[in-house]
């Protein structure tokens, strides 16, 4: 692992790093699950421009998912996803390095021993979650909820980031307040706003609406009508009662 306040080495071009990246990172071979690999997934298509959606414009955009990076992931990276895999085999459906980022795409059941892995193990030492948040993505079929975990190592000054793709279906998912108590309350509003059940969470409820409320506002199928919201006397209807504003 590369001490803090030490330089990045940088990653080796490919017809080098082969034969290296077998002697001082063996355990990358066992990085990805079986027949569980992916290469993103296509969202959609828009055609149009900003909110025309009639298409007169003649634009088209497909939207997608980044894709995949494979080994050599450059610098510490290699270090990191090494010691995953060896202390969790099997762990992940694809990786991404995107701008200086690292992205583990987490199989679901392997979650909550990989946390405990990132948290304990010395050459990890990942103490903090620092953030957990949910993604609707309708257009994903079987995987339309991912929970994504930004992981902090203030040991090796080191960050990455964990997602995990849900089911509508089955949008459950264990609770990692066992190994981070500090997203409890992340936790709880990735519920209220996604409708995501973590199992094993102490107390989930809703934090932002009010326990009776139906649906999850964050989602992009819920509607976007709403109830008027007063403040000190002053009224604003919800979107669909709004007047609409013409040249």
């Amino acid at each position: 692992m590369t001490e803090p306040g030490t330089p990045e080495p940088q990653a080796q071009p490919d017809s080098e790093a082969g034969g290296d990246l077998v002697a001082h990172h063996p355990y990358l071979a066992q990085l990805y699950a079986p027949a569980e690999a992916d290469a993103g997934v296509t969202l959609g298509v828009r055609k149009g421009m900003w909110d025309d959606v009639s298409g007169a414009s003649g634009l088209v955009q497909v939207v997608e998912l980044n894709g995949t990076s494979t080994p050599p992931f450059g610098g510490w990276f290699d270090d990191v996803a090494d010691r995953m895999a060896e202390l969790v085999p099997n762990f992940c459906t694809r990786v991404l390095v995107w701008r200086d980022e690292i992205t583990f795409f987490v199989v679901r059941e392997k979650l909550l021993e990989l946390v405990k892995a990132c948290r304990d193990d010395e050459q990890l030492r990942f103490e903090s979650c620092v953030s957990l948040s949910g993604v609707h993505y309708p257009g994903i079929e079987g995987g339309e909820l991912h929970v994504v975990y930004h992981l902090l190592s203030y040991t090796h000054n080191h960050r990455i980031r964990l997602e995990v793709a849900l089911p509508d279906a089955d949008p459950h998912i264990d609770s990692v307040v066992s190994v981070y108590p500090m997203v409890n309350y992340h936790e709880r509003e990735a519920w209220d706003m996604f409708g995501i059940v973590f199992d094993g969470h102490p107390a989930l409820t809703r934090i932002l609406m009010p326990d009776d409320w139906v649906g999850h506002p964050q989602r992009k199928d819920y509607p976007l009508g709403g109830i008027p919201v007063e403040y000190k006397g002053a009224v604003v209807p919800p979107p669909d009662q709004r007047r609409s504003y013409q040249a």
